[in-house]
């Protein structure tokens, strides 16, 4: 079982035990180690779910197709899931082992996607999650434990080529991750659907991830989000398109634009484009 998944040692487990709760509600001493020990042994539970489905033996399953409402389907390789399961599980065993950092899981009572609650402080990250999809929490936990080993330093030995990346580039390569790994837990593992890790799969096979993280992120990429759509400029109508026949939705980023008034992500004021034609790009 975990010695880290939430608590990474007998010294944190004191220290958190012995701090007051954010929400004015009723505090004694060691009430909040123990409810860091309760996520510990969900975590390490649903993680492990993942290599002992299916007869838990260390080959991985065929892969099983994916398919939406509108039919819209993936269909991986055994290759391409024998790559990722390659990384997947030492990165599981190592967030499951290690006793040097801490990952937090929160709960909320909506969709989240994994940059929305992501903190960190120190040697600890703490990551959103919407409550009721555990098969969702390791790559939560995966994109958490990614961001974490770069502020610690370590990023090297998950991401060497990355190591001294920063920004959107970064960013895209722990997406990239994020998306692989719950493709290999939906297609080898049979895990059930997740609206918010799907629509992140689904772009990254179709190759639609960048336009997904530059319209819901408008903010937090300026520069690659120009350079995006000048290499692009009909690339966001384009990606909103592909994303309303996949999902049947308005894509994330859009929907928030229209209810707070302000301009459309993928309009000419917010950098985005215009135009009936575009291109994938390789995501």
């Amino acid at each position: 079982m975990s010695r880290h998944s939430i608590v990474s040692s007998r010294e944190d487990e004191n220290r958190r035990g012995d701090l007051p709760p954010d929400d004015g509600s009723a505090w004694r001493p060691g009430v909040a180690g123990a409810a860091f020990r309760s996520a510990a042994v969900l975590a390490a539970t649903v993680i492990a779910g993942w290599t002992t489905a299916c007869g838990g033996g260390p080959e991985v399953p065929a892969p099983r197709p994916l398919i939406l409402h509108s039919g819209a389907r993936l269909a991986p390789s055994q290759d391409r899931l024998q790559q990722i399961d390659a990384w997947v599980r030492p990165e599981l065993d190592n967030i499951q082992q290690d006793p040097s950092f801490l990952i937090v899981t929160q709960g909320r009572d909506s969709l989240v996607y994994p940059w929305e609650g992501l903190e960190i402080e120190g040697d600890t990250a703490s990551i959103a999650l919407q409550t009721g999809v555990p098969e969702a929490q390791a790559p939560y936990m995966i994109y958490a434990h990614l961001h974490l080993m770069k502020t610690l330093g370590k990023l090297d030995q998950w991401l060497p080529q990355l190591a001294d990346s920063t920004g959107y580039g970064l960013e895209l390569a722990i997406l990239r991750r994020t998306a692989d790994a719950w493709l290999y837990a939906r297609s080898a593992w049979d895990a059930p659907p997740y609206e918010a890790l799907d629509q992140l799969t689904y772009a990254r096979e179709d190759g639609y991830l960048e336009p997904m993280i530059l319209m819901a992120r408008p903010d937090d990429f300026p520069d690659a989000r120009r350079a995006w759509v000048a290499n692009h400029p009909d690339g966001l109508d384009t990606y909103r398109r592909w994303f309303r026949e996949t999902f049947g939705k308005e894509p994330p980023g859009q929907e928030r634009a229209a209810k707070r008034g302000g301009p459309r992500p993928d309009s000419p004021s917010s950098g985005g484009g215009g135009g009936s034609a575009g291109a994938r790009t390789g995501s």
